[in-house]
């Protein structure tokens, strides 16, 4: 068994040496190829459900069971626009959204991804609130021709924040010190090594205060609020469902089946398969079946300062 190993092991590196691929290894399950599957109804016409959950990422991460990685929120959208872009029987996208909001870029990609998609392929595009659709979640649904949610959804929190640790005491408590050597001033800004400065907090707050800019007037444009309107309603408060009808900040509530037939009826037609993307292994019943959330924790933890458009009490 032993020479039987030793002799594989040199194959496999003469192999590599003299530039020949003759197979390929892997110890993790590789990333599949959508396919498409139908969750109900029937005809030519397909109507794609599209979920949008989790922490709003542009970075892959593993499974939280372990196992094969998952494509970032802000690549598997983007994988999924491009087939349904392909489709000419696909009529509408129903954005099912159940989600906390995530990093500030990558909510913007993806808001600028979905409308992008709306304005080139003529299809329409609905977004519809499950559990939760705040901050970065909330703005991306900005991009649909229309938000309705589920009669307990939680919506809003309509604001940036920066995450920042500072353990500058605990290190002294443990007798552990951090040296910093820098070009500048302000290079070791947001360091969780020392405290932060009231310059540098007001720099911080400039930032946020830009980004928050970008998020308002977003919103005032997307739902047709005046910027009063906007800017109350933007002071990181979160929304019931009946409340953010009221404030105009969605068109309606109902259920899943309730966006589908709207859907429908935008797009003018009576009756669509209603199908949905996914890869091998990930199967799906019916319109309540949804991919493992992704929770990437690091992402929201990593070093240095981290703006988010997220509700994360």
């Amino acid at each position: 068994m032993k020479k039987s190993l030793s002799i594989l092991i040199v194959f496999l590196l003469l192999s590599a040496a003299t530039g020949c691929t003759l197979l390929k290894v892997s110890l993790v399950d590789e990333m599949q190829p959508l396919n498409e599957q139908v969750l109900s109804g029937t005809g030519p016409d397909k109507i794609l459900l599209l979920d949008i959950s989790g922490f709003i990422s542009a970075q892959e991460s593993g499974s939280l069971l372990g196992g094969r990685k998952q494509a970032g929120t802000l690549a598997r959208v983007r994988e999924e626009l491009d087939l349904a872009r392909q489709d000419k029987d696909l009529k509408a996208v129903v954005l099912r959204i159940n989600s906390p909001g995530g990093g500030v870029t990558a909510s913007d990609m993806l808001y600028h991804e979905i409308r992008k998609f709306r304005q080139e392929s003529g299809k329409k595009v609905l977004a519809h609130v499950m559990d939760m659709g705040t901050s970065g979640a909330y703005y991306a649904a900005l991009a649909a021709e229309r938000i309705s949610a589920q009669p307990t959804s939680i919506l809003g929190s309509i604001g940036v924040i920066m995450f920042r640790v500072d353990a500058s005491g605990l290190l002294q408590k443990v007798g552990v010190q951090a040296h910093e050597i820098s070009s500048g001033e302000r290079k070791g800004m947001g360091s969780l090594f020392r405290p932060i400065s009231s310059e540098e907090r007001a720099i911080f707050q400039g930032m946020i205060d830009s980004l928050q800019t970008r998020f308002v007037n977003t919103l005032i444009a997307e739902r047709k609020l005046s910027p009063e309107a906007a800017k109350k309603l933007a002071d990181g408060r979160i929304y019931t469902s009946q409340e953010a009808q009221a404030l105009g900040l969605i068109d309606g509530t109902g259920y899943v089946d309730d966006a589908i037939t709207q859907a429908m009826k935008l797009a003018g037609i009576e009756r669509a398969s209603v199908i949905t993307y996914s890869r091998p292994g990930d199967y799906r019943a019916n319109l309540y079946s949804v991919s493992l959330i992704n929770i990437d924790l690091g992402a929201m933890l990593q070093p240095g300062a981290s703006f988010m458009y997220i509700w994360w009490p």
